[in-house]
Formats: structure tokens, C-alpha cells, sequence
């Protein structure tokens, strides 16, 4: 079993810049590794950025690729998603979620629920 909680969206201008963060409790030696993903209204759940839990290796959406820096502190147990030049286009719910590394949230099995990130225009 793990628990995922996210924290630090919030509004913010276009341009600007908000980092989120995802608490991770459970057993994460068993993970490879921890997502984003995001959902905006009336649309599919998309994927963000993954990172490998041991590695460190990371991959990144094309959307979002230069522009959103995901990292972990293994020790806190604590994953973030640094987002820069943010884009109204990037209002969405965003879910950290722990298990796998991929671009499918289908090797993921452990969903947090959620943070609001608005970006106005």
C-alpha cells in the first residue's frame, strides 16, 4: 500500500511559476518510479513527467519539456514538479501518482488526489 498527497497549486499568471510537491509514504523500494499527470476539464488524463526512483532518469511530455523540471528526495520520501513559463493551456488537476515509469497512467498504482493549478491569462 502507498499514500500520495499533493500540495502547492494555486493561481497564477501566465509566465509565472509554481512548484508542486507530492508526499510519498509506503513502500517505495518496491517502485520504479513516480509521475505527474494531469486532467483538465472535459479532457483525457494526460501525462507530465515521470522520474525513476533509483536512477534518478527522468522523461517529459513534449507540452511541457524545457519548461517543467520534476526531482525527488528519496530521504523525504518527496517528489516535485517545478513548472516555469506556465500557460494557461496548463490548467488542470495535477496527480502524482507511484509504481511505475512510463507515459501510460495504466503502470501506475497509487493516485494521489489531486491539486488545482489555474493559470490565467
Amino acid at each position: 500500500q502507498a499514500q500520495m498527497v499533493e500540495s502547492g497549486g494555486g493561481l497564477v499568471q501566465a509566465g509565472g511559476s509554481l512548484r508542486l510537491s507530492c508526499a510519498a509514504s509506503g513502500r517505495t523500494s518496491i517502485w520504479y518510479g513516480v509521475g505527474w499527470f494531469r486532467q483538465a476539464p472535459g479532457k483525457e488524463r494526460q501525462f507530465v513527467a515521470t522520474i525513476n526512483w533509483n536512477s534518478n532518469s527522468t522523461y517529459y511530455a513534449a507540452s511541457v519539456k524545457g519548461r517543467f523540471t520534476i526531482s525527488r528526495d528519496n530521504a523525504k520520501n518527496m517528489v516535485y514538479l517545478q513548472m516555469n513559463s506556465l500557460k494557461p493551456e496548463d490548467t488542470a488537476v495535477y496527480y502524482c501518482a507511484a509504481g511505475g515509469y512510463s507515459n501510460s497512467d495504466f503502470d501506475y498504482d497509487y493516485w494521489g488526489q489531486g491539486t488545482q493549478v489555474t493559470v490565467s491569462s
